[in-house]
């Protein structure tokens, strides 16, 4: 777990930050499969916050579905750009449609956010691969209504978005799908951690 450490002192770093971490969480993370307590080890040294190892919720799947996608190449779809660019290393495409003239035009004439709106944007480019909502609890909803119509293929969601609207429902809703998920419960969530789950991944993947 080299958490993007490139020098000598960054991986000296990166493994002290490790065993810190797992000193922290390591008696919450025992159930876990190794490459699923990586994934929440990387979230908590991202945001130093030991509380996501009691709230992430991964579905039984959602690792080997993930990885899956990532050995075939397949897109990575994020909510914001800052998710997008925080998502490094990564041999396939990385798309977000929040600025896109089509997601603009949608979000004003159905009178919708212009998160959902780019999720209707990249449904029509033909996505398919990992859904990675770090803020937008009306992306991951979109995601949901989409799938279920047959209008886009999902392959996992990393379902994270972060406030006090609509965030912890948008999460439950995703628990009650079939669609491989990795959540957090409850209002906490964000970039920072949309992008240490991503990133974990395309890490495990490589090792």
């Amino acid at each position: 777990m080299s958490m993007g450490a490139s020098t000598r002192q960054g991986y000296e770093i990166a493994e002290k930050s490790r065993k810190i971490v797992k000193s922290l969480i390591d008696h919450k993370t025992k159930h876990l499969k190794p490459q699923e307590r990586a994934i929440v080890e990387r979230i908590v040294h991202s945001t130093a916050d030991p509380e996501y190892a009691d709230i992430t919720r991964m579905s039984t799947n959602f690792v080997q579905e993930s990885l899956k996608s990532i050995e075939e190449g397949k897109d990575i779809l994020t909510d914001i750009n800052m998710v997008k660019a925080g998502i490094n290393r990564y041999k396939g495409r990385v798309k977000c449609y929040i600025n896109n003239e089509k997601t603009i035009e949608i979000a004003k004439t159905e009178g919708i956010t212009r998160a959902a709106a780019a999720m209707r944007v990249a449904a029509s480019e033909g996505f398919d691969g990992i859904v990675a909502v770090g803020n937008a609890p009306t992306a991951l909803l979109e995601v949901l209504k989409l799938v279920e119509n047959g209008d886009m293929k999902v392959k996992s969601i990393v379902g994270v978005p972060v406030g006090f609207v609509g965030a912890a429902e948008s999460k439950k809703a995703v628990q009650e799908t079939e669609i491989p998920y990795i959540v957090t419960e409850g209002p906490k969530g964000g970039t920072s951690v949309a992008v240490a789950a991503v990133n974990s991944l395309i890490n495990l993947k490589k090792e």
